[in-house]
């Protein structure tokens, strides 16, 4: 009888146990808030998990520059043509990476037509992915009629993995380029970078909020997260870690 006992309580406190946890999760859930306008989790097909106003048109920042990227690449330009002192490939990684808008720039000045030429291929692309109610006007994401939606840059993030230069961007803590006078040193604009991010780019200019885009293995398998306007550059980070751990 006492066996019986001891069993039936055990197994009481493993039920109540199990039900505290859940109600601590419930509880956490609650307790963060997301202070983005709009955000979106999706799996590697593009299905959302879930999301909040994730139709919403919103200005993008330098997530612009993941599209700045794939135009360059496409155009199958030499990669080590220097561009004032550093190679097209640097410029590239440098707008990756440290989010450099020169680079952007500097970049679409140089592609096959001039800049208005790399505008058009940029918009020519997004209408070949079918990211509705995306349109870009520069190369950096500095003017704020570069805008999109949540829903739209999932498949602009998923286009984005088919890069092995985007992808090596994404996953590099630090760069170092060498000039004249040394060595320069440039850091990742997200803090979070890894192996596990196959595709990210941050974005921040007062008229977008904070911002991230990014495509990256979780315990769950691999995970698009979308955050737009994010309350500012700091907020943006939690609110990844939280989606992540979440969905």
């Amino acid at each position: 009888m006492f066996k019986i006992i001891s069993i039936l309580t055990a197994v009481l406190l493993l039920f109540t146990s199990s039900v505290e946890a859940q109600k601590t999760n419930t509880a956490n859930k609650k307790r963060f808030s997301i202070s983005a306008k709009s955000w979106v989790v999706a799996d590697v097909n593009g299905k959302i998990i879930k999301g909040a106003n994730t139709n919403d048109l919103r200005s993008i920042a330098s997530i612009t520059k993941l599209m700045t990227a794939m135009v360059v690449l496409d155009a199958n330009q030499n990669l080590d043509e220097k561009i004032n002192d550093i190679s097209r490939r640097q410029h590239l990684r440098l707008a990756l990476i440290r989010s450099n808008n020169d680079s952007s720039d500097l970049l679409c000045e140089h592609y096959p037509g001039g800049y208005q030429a790399c505008v058009d291929a940029m918009n020519a692309k997004a209408r070949s992915l079918k990211m509705r109610d995306t349109s870009f006007v520069d190369a950096s994401g500095l003017d704020d009629d570069n805008v999109s939606t949540s829903s739209s840059l999932i498949k602009l993030v998923l286009a984005a993995q088919t890069y092995p230069l985007i992808v090596k961007s994404s996953q590099t803590p630090k760069m170092r380029i060498k000039l004249d006078e040394g060595y320069y040193s440039y850091k990742n604009t997200n803090p979070l970078v890894s192996k596990k991010f196959i595709v990210s780019k941050t974005g921040y200019i007062r008229a977008a909020g904070g911002c991230i885009a990014l495509l990256m293995d979780t315990n769950k398998g691999k995970r698009v997260v979308v955050i737009l306007g994010s309350k500012n550059t700091h907020t943006r980070i939690p609110e990844v870690r939280h989606l992540v751990r979440n969905f």
